[in-house]
């Protein structure tokens, strides 16, 4: 028999499998690090950094006010248990499952095999760059680019320098050994991944449905095109198979989730079956735009009543929510939405603009303030300020000026313009 779910119930379900039941620890530590690792899967990696860049977010979501230093020491040290790889997008993963990826690894490999190929037709370019890693190690682009053999004549470009360690990378020749500020650094695989991880060999059909497992893990609930975007698998068929070993083996439960609908009929979806329905949720965060609980704009539509896309690449004078706006989680709620912009040179944490979502309630502006002076503390910033721009905004101000502390006011340039 099909378990039927409330959609409260699925956004429970949802959240209390990205780590939201947790209380959040007094003090983080790296075994925090990890824990919220094993339930994320992946960490997306963005350099926008005009409040902080994404991938210290979710842990910041999940876990509260931490020291950054500690990401980057669990992250990106030379002893890290992480590795980069685009297994969403550019993400960390865990390095022991480089070995998952061959696949796609592959299908890069296969799709610029033809002679008419960028690989093909940068053959020279390509065996350089993989001398140069040999016999120099880890290197960053611009370490190359100081020791371009232009005088080889015309078939160096720089640009094609930048394409074959990235081109090299996606077929998994390359790995990257870490970051200097937010530059990589680019190695040999070889000189990355250690040969027990790089000599196992798992099939295509296995490593795909490992990663369907571990989505509906970390999804808690989910229809196949969720399960399917977490790890960014296009092969539908091979998805498909997946579910249907997984579900025969008990580790899936069909669901039907009311209000998850297309065409009017229900939509197929499974839940884990280690999942955990909360009886609520108390927890507020604030989620960066490439956090697995948004990322995909069907699921947060369908799950949260979410319309959410990005702003970046939007003119600023088109621009509804702002640059860089921040989805607000309030119980199992995303009630608003808030464009945070970090103004070092002043020691203030700028609301740009703060709007409420159909789910809002009024006594969700308290919890919001809460979360933005902890942002604040968080990012070392003294002070808050709120603009005008937004339906949010009064309330939000109104919230953290009853909290106490430096909340100030400012014009927003697009409040101005409006």
């Amino acid at each position: 028999m099909t378990e039927t779910l409330s959609a409260a119930q699925a956004r429970r379900i949802a959240l209390a499998a990205q780590g939201f039941t947790r209380a959040r620890p007094k003090g983080v530590s790296s075994r925090h690090v990890h824990r919220a690792m094993e339930r994320l899967g992946v960490l997306q990696i963005d350099s926008v950094n005009v409040f902080a860049r994404s991938h210290y977010m979710p842990l910041f979501s999940r876990l509260g006010a931490y020291e950054p230093a500690l990401l980057d020491r669990v992250f990106l040290s030379r002893t890290t248990h992480y590795v980069e790889y685009l297994a969403h997008e550019a993400t960390f993963i865990p390095i022991e499952d480089w070995p998952l990826w061959q696949f796609r690894m592959d299908d890069f490999r296969r799709r610029w095999s033809g002679d008419e190929s960028w690989m093909s037709q940068n053959a020279r370019t390509l065996t350089w760059v993989q001398d140069e890693l040999r016999s120099r190690g880890p290197l960053r682009p611009v370490d190359l680019r100081e020791d371009a053999p232009r005088e080889r004549g015309t078939w160096w470009d720089w640009d094609d320098v930048k394409l074959a360690l990235e081109h090299l990378w996606r077929t998994g020749d390359v790995a990257i050994s870490g970051r200097k500020g937010f530059e990589r650094t680019y190695a040999l695989a070889e000189h990355v991944i250690p040969a027990d991880v790089r000599a196992r060999t798992i099939p295509r059909s296995d490593a795909i449905r490992e990663l369907v497992r571990r989505a509906a893990r970390s999804s808690g609930v989910a229809t196949q095109s969720d399960l399917a975007d977490y790890y960014r698998i296009r092969d539908r068929a091979a998805v498909s198979q997946a579910i249907a070993d997984l579900s025969d083996a008990g580790e899936l439960l069909p669901v039907r989730v009311r209000g998850w609908e297309r065409g009017g009929r229900p939509l197929p979806a499974w839940r884990h079956r280690d999942s955990v329905l909360p009886r609520a949720l108390a927890s507020a965060a604030l989620l960066t735009p490439f956090d697995p609980v948004v990322w995909f704009r069907d699921r947060a539509l369908r799950t949260f009543d979410l319309d959410y896309r990005i702003e970046i690449y939007v003119p600023a004078e088109k621009r509804r929510y702002g640059y860089y706006s921040l989805p607000v989680l309030v119980g199992d709620r995303i009630v608003a939405r808030v464009d945070l912009k970090a103004d070092r040179s002043t020691s203030t944490l700028q609301v740009q603009s703060a709007w409420w979502e159909p789910q809002a309630r009024p006594e969700d502006a308290e919890p919001i303030a809460r979360e933005l002076a902890l942002a604040a503390a968080w990012q070392r910033l003294e002070h808050v300020s709120v603009s005008g721009w937004g339906d949010a905004s009064d309330a939000i101000h109104g919230a953290l000026h009853a909290l106490g502390g430096d909340v100030r006011r400012h014009v927003h340039a697009r409040e101005a313009d409006g």
